[in-house]
């Protein structure tokens, strides 16, 4: 009777038989049904109690019918908290740079290079990490990282000189540089294609999240006159502000503990029992019913999964030699057609897109500070370009050599900040309800030339106030095309690449967050304004750069 084409439902009421047959397909058996019959005789059965008959499920099919729920949410908190981890350790430095800069005894070119160190550490950490976690796994080097990176936090804020602090910095982005790609790679490996722009853009959204909560810490501790001194050490709230950006790190590395390691990497592993059981997992937590009810019985074994002896199926279990052979390997491939194009327009696009978003965000609370000393110093007059403000703090106020250092910072420059940084919350609910819909490309391209244009902005800004304004759009918009870039590159990668392709794409990042820092901090010293438009044209036609790349939008990872 299940051969019959008319109303299976009416025949199954009708035919008490045929529902002692179906009862008999459930899934506590080792048989299963057909799951498009099953989709048939809802009053009779709920598909999901079925089993896939005839074929082997993929990703898709497997993630999907898994479920959306408990699980994902779960996911989305830890995963994001990785990334509000990081955007806290990156931009605490331009917290720091004003108030410490009598006790480290800092000039323009040492905030730049300590601006900068971060970035170098993560450059190189991200390829290491990255090419590990496409060898070992995502969770394990997600757990190592987040470790070190609280620890080395810790150290630093007790670190009472500047060549001891700077080293600590550079072995925090060392960890850091791992978790950019690693992290986008796990969550991204966990998500259905419907659902996966918008809940990237979704943790996109952490790290505006870590901007705010780095902005309302500074402004509640650094002000404060708190102090331990004791012979050869000094603890104060610069230093306290740092201690507590660690909390984080050290939550996700307990937390990463309760997570399954990437079903799609596990697949392209070999183990496909294993990611098979991390379906089931994510099934339980997402309907509440048992693992052994999920409808998937096997899975689909990709044609990049290793077969060789060498290449076996345990990644994680192959000796150090083999390990590094596989890194190499991994590397190699992304610079042979048809990768190759994605990598270099990648890589292109993150140098670029982060020399404007580091060259310009890490120096906001700079830039306000000097504003404000500004006005200090002219008996409240506020009316100056971001050039005469420049000249004067650097050849005759507080960073003139023959000067007192003075490292007092008013109150309403850490509003300023918040505000900058506040703004970024419309665009990010924005980027979170139109990615799937008006795709990365749009919001990658709105998102570069609009800042941009702000970039050029700066040069007719006159005030606090209006520097404020044009902070804020910037501050933005860049935040809104982090989200599509980091969606877009995530993407385009191959599942056995990915975590490799998106570090090296993250090299060129931290290169040019160096290059932000350092090149564009000198030039807006000795050579304002030429920052403001070199950081506008890179901006602008680094993002037109995506439009060469593939539609990623509502398709199957591949």
């Amino acid at each position: 009777m299940l051969e019959k084409k008319g109303n299976i439902v009416a025949d199954i009421r009708a035919d008490t038989d045929l529902e002692k047959k179906i009862d008999s397909n459930r899934l506590n058996g080792k048989q299963c049904l057909d799951l498009e019959k099953a989709a048939k005789c809802p009053s009779a059965c709920n598909y999901t109690d079925f089993a896939i008959q005839g074929k082997n499920a993929d990703f898709e099919e497997a993630i999907e019918l898994a479920g959306y729920g408990k699980f994902h949410y779960f996911l989305l908190i830890v995963c994001g908290f990785v990334s509000t981890s990081e955007e806290m350790d990156v931009i605490s430095m331009s917290f720091l740079l004003p108030s410490a800069q009598c006790d480290l005894e800092l000039s323009t070119y040492s905030k730049g290079w300590l601006n900068s160190i971060i970035f170098i550490g993560m450059m190189l950490g991200a390829y290491f990490w990255g090419s590990l976690a496409d060898t070992i796994g995502r969770r394990k080097v997600l757990i190592v990282i987040s470790f070190m990176n609280a620890v080395c936090i810790v150290i630093s804020s007790l670190s009472q000189s500047f060549w001891l602090f700077m080293l600590f910095r550079f072995l925090n982005g060392a960890a850091l540089g791992g978790s950019g790609p690693v992290v986008w790679s796990y969550f991204a490996e966990f998500q259905p294609k419907k659902k996966r722009g918008s809940m990237l853009s979704f943790m996109a959204a952490f790290w505006t999240l870590g901007n705010l909560f780095v902005a309302s810490l500074a402004w509640s501790i650094i002000p404060s006159k708190m102090q331990l001194t004791l012979p050869g050490f000094i603890f104060n709230s610069w230093r306290v502000f740092l201690m507590i950006c660690s909390i984080p790190s050290f939550l996700v590395a307990g937390l990463l503990y309760f997570l399954p390691e990437s079903p799609k990497f596990l697949i392209s592993s070999g183990k496909s029992e294993e990611a098979l059981k991390v379906f089931q997992h994510i099934y339980n937590k997402n309907t509440g019913k048992p693992e052994e009810n999920y409808p998937i019985l096997s899975l689909v074994k990709l044609e990049m999964e290793p077969q060789s002896p060498e290449n076996g199926t345990n990644k994680a279990d192959k000796p150090l030699r083999l390990m590094l052979k596989e890194i190499l390997a991994h590397t190699r491939n992304l610079f042979i057609p048809p990768i190759l194009r994605f990598t270099i327009i990648s890589v292109t696009i993150n140098f670029t897109f982060h020399i404007g978003y580091y060259g310009l965000m890490m120096w906001f609370p700079e830039l306000f500070n000097r504003f404000d000393e500004y006005a200090r110093s002219h008996g409240g007059l506020e009316e100056a370009s971001v050039c005469e403000v420049t000249y004067f703090v650097v050849n005759s106020g507080s960073q003139a050599q023959n000067n007192m250092c003075d490292d007092k910072i008013e109150s309403s420059v850490f509003l300023e900040s918040f505000i900058t940084v506040a703004a970024a919350v419309p665009s990010n609910i924005l980027a979170i309800l139109g990615m799937d819909s008006l795709g990365r490309k749009f919001f990658l391209v709105f998102s570069t030339v609009t800042s941009g244009l702000c970039a050029i902005c700066m040069f007719f800004v006159y005030n606090k106030t209006q520097n404020l304004i044009v902070s804020a759009i910037f501050s933005g918009v860049i935040s809104c095309g982090n989200a599509a870039l980091d969606c877009l590159i995530t993407e385009i990668f191959p599942t056995n690449l990915r975590a490799t392709g998106v570090a090296i794409s993250m090299v060129a990042a931290r290169l040019g967050g160096i290059v932000g820092n350092i090149v564009i901090a000198t030039l807006l010293d000795m050579y304002c304004p030429a920052p403001t438009f070199i950081v506008a044209a890179l901006l602008i036609g680094g993002g037109l750069l995506c439009l060469f790349l593939p539609n990623t939008t509502r398709v199957p990872l591949s």
